[in-house]
């Protein structure tokens, strides 16, 4: 004992005390939360008021007394309100890879009422603790945070009965790359909340920056050890930290707590609740010998023999996992126990984000409503946003009641994880369409609305099991696909305009089906007989209950159908006397749109007659969309056809059928399918096409009867040119100019050589007046393919086709649908997903079987102008004549590179 104070002594005398190394402040943040003006502190660092980084709060000053002196302390009050966000959004973009996050709240009764808040504390995705300023004020947090995003969201909650909260200062700090990770399993999707940090040996206060370039707090640690036989002196050893990524400062490496007698060095320390935790102990060999010794941690040894060697820093680093208390022995084995620091750090789960597509495609919806929603950072993690349900990561339901939507956006297809829809009374019109790829959804409400149409999705709802459509004006029969939904149980089509015959598939023991309010709804083919034609009624005739409920209300129903028989005999008759008076204006009305389309430079007008006969029946059905199914046909020329019937026999898809049959009457052109015939008799609406044998591209990249493995990189853009070459026409080589409005794989059909061609123009616009930048007009399109710019501002204009037409060759570069189930969440939408690895020039993501077949440079080009074509401004991307132009070139690089190597240019 007298040996070792007397080489302390001498050792001290010689080498005097260490010189402070001030560094640079570069990466510091520094916020004055609640204050008004920059200041530069004691410690030389640099302070700003917080305001560029949080818009929400109110702010005060705190006047207080501590000690002899008083101090004013700025702070940030908000409202404990649940709906209001109370978060500060730090720049990370010059950052390291790990952060200290330093927020500091102060109450000191700043508000008179003696009422210290409590509130939750969130960094990104995670919960990272609980601030309680009735146990101690002011209360200082320390977090070590992984970065992964330009901008890190700080947030307070409220909880109930919490109080206001409240901060003073928020610091962020770079620090050291690779810092804090060594034994540490799963780190970094962990956040480190501090709980201790102790300067061993040290006891003339704590030591931070500038002693600490990363300006981490060191604590003396009077607290936790028995006695000081190292003093607080300092020396002037330098220390080799090559090997310990943590960097602990100088002035904690040069000194230590040494237990010179042959008994063990213990440190307990309190743990405010049960967890798992991070350890890092940091050993200096100050003494001129070694030291050998055991650790024992909660009573078991992590390290054995371990040895500190003199003037050589190391290091031990383990983990404990629900424990609730921490004691740390350093058992004595020879020459001194000795610890020059402890870091002790609580273990936090950072929750997996939501996949980018979710969050893409709900904020757009936000942008739709023209609402703010509150709608920012994560959508489920710390706090779900309103609205919404999630199942961890995954947001399960989307409840949007009361906002005026207009229109299901194809957004909403994008929210592949869906299992609960309610937009009722939204305002929704027309169609029902884009939610045919949620095959997750099972409860879908739509009422109180002013849908017309029924749409074609319901066949891809596999999962359905609620379907709420009461009050709407839906009109015509309802459709077999509703019947086919395996798992629906409930069916609400009260109070609209259908009538006719009920698909027999609806007629099971497992639904319950209502019906009441409409025209005429039956199981029977007898019982509407004389009202098809009938549009006017709106008196409920027929209603339809699940077949369980009998019993005790038989006697009712007789009496109740009686009546309402009575009453649509009365009914009925009205409505006879009221048709006839108009039935000679509902011809004139009939045969207008007839007259004027005979009018056309155009197609042929055929019968219905001529089309059954073409199509022998309709016997052979070679495709079906959104818009009904296609048949097989040859007209009396002999001459093969696809003809397309439209199913939907409202306003909205007369208007969709006539603006086709206008359009391609006026356009030819050889990559846009042409248009041979069509028939506008009462209640048909059919098309006769050009027949092209060789499919949609859909069928060819990934359809159920695929030739994906004939589709080489050469003809795939040879298909990609010819598209673009019938676009291009449409933007450019027609008057007025014509935007498609749904550009996609399946609208892109190929004859028996492959060559391509564009169809389906029931969404097209014209732009009537040459120099209009845009066409405002209702959201139309295909989820996976909208143009984003276009559905934030209804501002249609030729850069939505080139972004749709950039989602096509994202698909003939990578195989792939532009929405997909497959693999994580953040490779649903192919978009979001490829367009970095493109821009990147990383084609690891190209499709497996083009894998040795092209030519670099070709492919370049090619992912070049695709990602350049989905940028979300559309005023970064080509026109389609530049899409074209470098298409060429790089088909015709592919060509020589084929040439080159023998291959065929033929394709």
């Amino acid at each position: 004992m007298d040996f070792l104070w007397c080489f302390w002594f001498c050792f001290f005398l010689i080498h005097g005390f260490s010189s402070i190394s001030f560094a640079d402040q570069d990466g510091f943040l520094s916020l004055s939360c609640g204050g008004i003006t920059s200041f530069i502190d004691s410690s030389n660092i640099s302070w700003v008021p917080d305001s560029s980084y949080v818009s929400t709060g109110n702010t005060t000053t705190l006047n207080f007394i501590e000690g002899s002196s008083s101090s004013r302390v700025p702070l940030r009050f908000f409202s404990n309100s649940h709906k209001v966000r109370k978060c500060y959004r730090l720049p990370m973009q010059n950052m390291s890879a790990l952060v200290l996050v330093r927020p500091q709240f102060f109450y000191k009764n700043y508000d008179g009422l003696q009422k210290p808040p409590a509130f939750r504390v969130s960094l990104g995705t995670a919960t990272t603790t609980t601030v309680n300023l009735t146990i101690l004020d002011p209360w200082v947090e320390e977090f070590i945070w992984p970065v992964t995003k330009d901008t890190l969201s700080f947030c307070l909650h409220s909880i109930p009965d919490g109080g206001v909260p409240i901060i003073s200062r928020l610091e962020v700090r770079p620090l050291p790359q690779g810092a804090y990770k060594s034994g540490v399993s799963g780190f970094p999707i962990k956040s480190l909340r501090k709980r201790y940090r102790v300067n061993c040996g040290y006891s003339n206060g704590s030591i931070r920056y500038p002693f600490d370039s990363y300006d981490r707090i060191w604590d003396v640690d009077q607290n936790f050890s028995p006695s000081h036989l190292s003093t607080g002196f300092n020396t002037q050893l330098l220390f080799n930290l090559s090997g310990l990524p943590e960097n602990p400062p100088l002035a904690v490496l040069q000194s230590a707590r040494v237990l010179a007698r042959k008994n063990d060095l213990t440190y307990n320390f309190p743990l405010d609740k049960l967890g798992d935790y991070y350890v890092v102990l940091i050993f200096a060999g100050i003494l001129p010998v070694s030291s050998v010794f055991n650790v024992v941690v909660n009573g078991e040894v992590v390290s054995a023999n371990f040895t500190v060697k003199s003037s050589e820093v190391s290091a031990i680093f383990f983990t404990q996992k629900g424990i609730r208390s921490l004691n740390i022995t350093f058992q004595n084995i020879s020459f001194y126990p000795q610890v020059s620091a402890i870091e002790i750090y609580e273990l936090v789960d950072i929750p997996l984000e939501s996949s980018s597509t979710t969050v893409s495609a709900l904020q757009v919806i936000q942008q739709f409503t023209g609402l703010d929603l509150g709608w920012q950072d994560d959508p489920c993690s710390p706090t779900p946003w309103k609205h919404i349900e999630c199942e961890g990561s995954v947001v399960r339901s989307l409840s949007l009641p009361d906002i005026n939507l207009r229109a299901i956006s194809p957004t909403f297809g994008d929210l592949l994880d869906l299992k609960t829809l309610d937009l009722h009374n939204t305002s929704l019109t027309g169609q029902i369409q884009n939610l045919g790829s949620l095959q997750e959804l099972e409860k879908l409400n739509l009422s109180f609305n002013q849908l017309m149409s029924f749409g074609s999705d319901f066949s891809s709802l596999v999962s359905l099991q609620i379907l709420d459509l009461q009050n709407n004006t839906l009109q015509g029969t309802v459709p077999d696909s509703l019947g086919k939904l395996k798992d629906l149980q409930l069916l609400n089509l009260e109070n609209n305009k259908l009538q006719g015959t009920l698909p027999q598939s609806l007629n099971k023991e497992s639904l319950e089906l209502r019906t009441s309010g409409n025209l005429c709804l039956s199981f029977s083919h007898s019982t509407c007989n004389g009202l098809s034609d009938n549009r006017s009624i709106e008196t409920p005739l027929v209603t339809i209950v699940s077949t369980k409920k009998h019993n005790g209300h038989n006697r009712r129903a007789i009496i109740i159908g009686t009546i309402g028989g009575v009453l649509c005999a009365i009914l009925f008759i009205a409505l006879l006397v009221f048709m006839y008076r108009r039935k000679k204006k509902g011809t004139e009305v009939t045969s207008t749109p007839k007259l004027d389309m005979r009018n056309w430079n155009a197609a042929k007008v055929l019968s219905y007659k001529e089309i059954k006969q073409a199509t022998k029946n309709f016997k052979e059905v070679i495709g079906r969309g959104s818009f009904g199914s296609v048949y097989l046909g040859k007209l009396s020329d002999g001459k093969l056809v696809a003809v397309k019937v439209r199913f939907d026999r409202t306003q909205l898809g007369a208007d969709s059928f006539i603006n086709e049959v206008y359009l391609l009457s006026q356009v030819r052109h050889q990559n846009l399918v042409s248009l041979e015939g069509f028939c506008y008799e009462s209640k048909q609406q059919i098309l006769v096409y050009e027949y092209l044998p060789g499919g949609s591209l859909v069928d060819n990249l990934y359809g159920p009867n695929s030739k994906k493995v004939t589709l080489s990189w050469v003809r795939r853009l040879k298909i990609a040119v010819d598209a673009a070459k019938g676009l291009d026409y449409l933007h450019n080589g027609s008057n007025p100019r014509i935007i498609h409005r749904d550009v996609k794989c399946g609208n892109i059909l190929l004859d028996s050589e492959m060559n391509a061609k564009v169809c389906d123009f029931g969404l097209s616009k014209q732009v009537p007046l040459a120099d209009a930048s845009h066409v405002t007009t209702v959201v139309k399109g295909t989820a996976g393919y909208l143009d984003p710019e276009y559905y934030s501002t209804q501002q249609l204009t030729e850069k939505s086709d080139v972004y749709s037409f950039g989602v096509v060759l994202l698909e003939l570069i990578c195989g792939r649908e532009p929405l997909s189930h497959v693999g994580s969440p953040d490779t649903y939408n192919l978009v979001l997903w490829a367009k970095p690895y493109l821009q990147a020039g990383a084609f690891e993501i190209v499709d497996e079987s083009l894998k040795g077949s092209y030519d670099l440079e070709s492919m370049r080009k090619t992912a070049s102008v695709a990602s350049r074509s989905v940028e979300r401004d559309a005023a970064q991307r080509p026109t389609m004549a530049q899409v074209l132009a470098v298409l060429k070139e790089a088909y015709n690089i592919q060509l020589s590179y084929l040439a080159s190597i023998g291959g065929h240019a033929n394709y």
